[in-house]
């Protein structure tokens, strides 16, 4: 039986997280990737190159949260391409099964989406393609759920992907990202598409370079395959404030407990 959770306000299950100051913790988010309904690690963003690890979300939500997880990041891939939600069932499933905080990216990209969401439980919305298309609307959510609005900025090659990472784009990295600077936004989650899924170890020089370019938190992804990758991001020179892994987990080549720990320095 779960104990009930008080909310810091209606349809918010968790308190935003300051993820800025001294002495943080660098956070382990284990990644939960949807297609039709199920657990998978896409290849380098290719929806073609889908490996399926499970058919219930929810299980392995609660598998990552007795093996110690403190964040659930979580996508909707089939959402990213369509441009509105599509595992909406599996996202409900997971937050019935947990009682940790949970970030969620893929087809959010109207304000009815971001609020739905937020009202579910979600601590937490990740906005990638409308971050380009409409970065006005980034700004206002943010103003609106204060803590609750990251930015999802993949890149291949230096350059801003959208539309599930299908369609590339002229603008580079940093060059998104400050456009955010004074915005309120959370965190930037920065994904190599390059590196994703991979197991070729995360890009530390990209993603140190953004952190030392905004003051806005960053969180690491793709290519997290063993400890290494996270004593190279933990100790790479800038402050990052979070590091996402899927593959490496699923496939026993990382163990949780011991990321978790390597992070905490």
């Amino acid at each position: 039986m779960k104990m009930a959770v008080v909310f810091p306000c209606p349809g918010i299950r968790y308190a935003p997280t300051k993820l800025q100051g001294k002495g943080r913790v660098m956070i382990l988010y284990p990644a939960i990737d949807l297609k039709d309904g199920q657990c998978v690690r896409l290849y380098k963003g290719d929806m073609a190159k889908a490996t399926v690890f499970g058919d219930d979300p929810a299980e392995q939500a609660r598998a990552f949260v007795e093996k110690g997880a403190e964040w659930l990041h979580l996508v909707d891939l089939n959402g990213a391409f369509a441009g509105a939600p599509v595992n909406g069932g599996a996202v409900d499933a997971i937050l019935a099964a947990v009682d940790v905080p949970a970030q969620l990216g893929g087809g959010i990209r109207d304000m009815a989406t971001i609020e739905g969401w937020l009202a579910k439980g979600l601590a937490r919305v990740i906005l990638g393609t409308v971050a380009v298309e409409n970065p006005d609307l980034v700004r206002q959510a943010a103003r609106a759920f204060p803590g609750q609005v990251a930015v999802g900025i993949d890149a291949r090659n230096g350059r801003v992907a959208t539309k599930g990472w299908a369609e590339e784009t002229d603008i580079e990295v940093t060059e998104l990202a400050r456009q955010f600077e004074d915005a309120g936004v959370a965190a930037i989650i920065y994904t190599d598409i390059n590196r994703d899924g991979a197991m070729q170890g995360p890009n530390v020089e990209a993603t140190a370079a953004l952190a030392r370019a905004v003051s806005i938190p960053v969180i690491a992804s793709g290519g997290v395959s063993r400890l290494a990758d996270l004593v190279a991001l933990r100790d790479c020179g800038a402050k990052l404030d979070g590091a996402i892994s899927g593959r490496a987990l699923y496939d026993g080549k990382l163990d949780l407990a011991e990321a978790m720990a390597v992070l905490r320095g």
